[in-house]
């Protein structure tokens, strides 16, 4: 069930990488995204075990915080070699200082000691939106790929420099946004999202 959004809505995170990506997906439905720490609204805990439930936990409270529909996402990489990990501590790994080197230099020594070849890995994204009233709605999306070491290009942000999606041979960091806008795990929950919340 569809429910289209007003022409104005919060963009629930403080990643700053994050908050640039939603903000050029939402640009051409003329929706104002208005990112959560403009409006002064804290960061809640993330406490849930899945990356569904920890997009609407944000939702909710930006939602709650500011009056006005909020949009979060919940997103992580998921090496098959590390049953899954980082998944949803994805950002914990990097430490408080959002260390995104110290955590990628982390994944590749884990790599190693398992003494596994495998290098497949996928994006996943949890979208979550949340209305004021308590209505809400999640859309995912993922995309395959594999780890690359050591890592290669200064564009993207988080894990971006050590995956390459499958069907190309540039990492997300060696990516032009507008390109990786058009596939990666974000766009296609978003795609999803638009679909149901502003056709």
């Amino acid at each position: 069930m569809s429910r289209r959004l007003p022409d104005r809505l919060v963009v629930a995170s403080h990643n700053p990488g994050k908050v640039r990506e939603i903000v050029d997906l939402i640009a051409p439905h003329r929706i104002e995204a208005v990112p959560a720490a403009t409006l002064g609204l804290g960061e809640p805990d993330e406490t849930e075990t899945t990356f569904a439930g920890n997009a609407l936990v944000k939702a909710r409270a930006a939602a709650i915080g500011s009056g006005l529909p909020a949009l979060a996402d919940d997103s992580g990489l998921c090496v098959d070699a590390l049953g899954g990990e980082p998944g949803v501590r994805s950002a914990r790994w990097a430490g408080p200082n959002k260390d995104f080197g110290l955590a990628m230099a982390k994944i590749h020594e884990r790599l190693l000691a398992t003494g596994s070849t495998d290098r497949t890995a996928r994006f996943v994204c949890a979208l979550a939106v949340a209305w004021p009233d308590g209505d809400d709605r999640v859309f995912e999306g993922e995309v395959e790929g594999q780890l690359i070491w050591p890592p290669r290009g200064a564009l993207g942000f988080g894990y971006d420099p050590i995956f390459v999606p499958q069907g190309y041979d540039m990492t997300f960091g060696e990516m032009e946004p507008e390109k990786k806008h058009a596939m990666s795990h974000r766009a296609r929950a978003f795609a999803k999202f638009a679909e149901a919340c502003l056709v």
